[in-house]
């Protein structure tokens, strides 16, 4: 710890239930995203937006949401790709095939589409538990992978069998460039962060941490193990339609299922371990690992293509 609360009173229950009770926090957090918002767009190259920074804000996105199922609610999810395909090719269906979809609009109906499939999927988990659990959503990433597929309906009936990002607008203005489609990434991710801080603060983020320490004695006290374990599945499905949406048109431009393989999954999954089960900083400290690290070993590893180029 490099400062501590002592000393910091509280003289209403407001400012006790702030999201950053410490001022020491909120100054670092503004400090943050004021250089996310106005020194990178100013700074970055354009390598380091498509190579580090876009997938870096998606994947932190996505190990977001699996956070809010595996970390705080302590349901092991293998099908977090599967999630993030529902997403973006609802969200893609959406776009296209209604005029005037704004995208927006298009991205939230996509995260509504993969509530319904984590919902669905989620069921096993009002029986089983663990490993079996894991095995479970596991499924739920094979049939994803089967439907989208063998089902060109969801591609347009493209003959290629991939589905490409349409042109990106947001209130008449272009989302193409590097800095445009870096700000609309960065938007969405700090308001559904500053939403799921508020959400694990709540009575139903408690219910979640009560199912996740031990399910019998939640339901002693009271507490609904269907409502509580199929919320966490809503909420989860949620936010990683919404990354898979992102991933789908602000990073990959054009993808096949493949793009949202069992590897996806098991990359969100060592991300919320990595970067600590149950925080939501972690989410960001576990996707900057896995997205960042691969990249910085090939650039200064001794050895590597890079360096011997150089």
């Amino acid at each position: 710890m490099f400062y501590r609360e002592n000393g910091q009173f509280k003289t209403s229950y407001r400012a006790d239930q702030q999201i950053f009770p410490i001022s020491q926090d909120r100054i670092a957090v503004l400090a943050i995203l004021a250089f996310a918002f106005i020194g990178v767009p100013l700074l970055a190259s354009e390598y380091l937006f498509n190579a580090i920074l876009i997938p870096f804000l998606v994947m932190s996105l996505a190990a977001l949401g699996l956070n809010l199922l595996s970390g705080y609610c302590g349901q092991i999810s293998l099908g977090g790709a599967a999630f993030m395909a529902v997403g973006a090719y609802g969200a893609y269906n959406f776009i296209m095939r209604v005029p005037g979809m704004p995208l927006p609009l298009a991205l939230l109906l996509g995260g509504v589409c993969a509530t319904v499939f984590g919902v669905f999927f989620g069921l096993p988990s009002l029986r089983v538990r663990g490993l079996y659990l894991a095995v479970a959503t596991l499924a739920a990433q094979f049939f994803a992978d089967w439907v989208f597929l063998r089902i060109k309906w969801f591609m347009l009936d493209n003959a290629s069998g991939s589905a490409a990002a349409p042109h990106l607008e947001l209130l008449g203005q272009t989302i193409q460039g590097d800095v445009p489609r870096y700000l609309f990434c960065l938007t969405v991710l700090v308001i559904l962060a500053l939403l799921s801080k508020n959400l694990v603060r709540s009575a139903i983020g408690r219910e979640w941490m009560a199912m996740r320490d031990m399910d019998v004695a939640a339901a002693v006290i009271g507490i609904r193990p269907m409502y509580a374990k199929l919320s966490a599945f809503a909420v989860s499905s949620f936010v990683l339609g919404i990354a898979g949406g992102l991933w789908g048109f602000f990073y990959l431009g054009a993808w096949e299922p493949a793009a949202f393989s069992l590897d996806l999954s098991l990359k969100l999954l060592f991300m919320v371990i990595i970067g600590g089960l149950g925080s939501i900083m972690g989410s960001f400290f576990g996707a900057a690992f896995i997205v960042v690290l691969p990249i910085a070993l090939n650039q200064f590893l001794p050895g590597s293509p890079a360096c011997s180029a150089s």
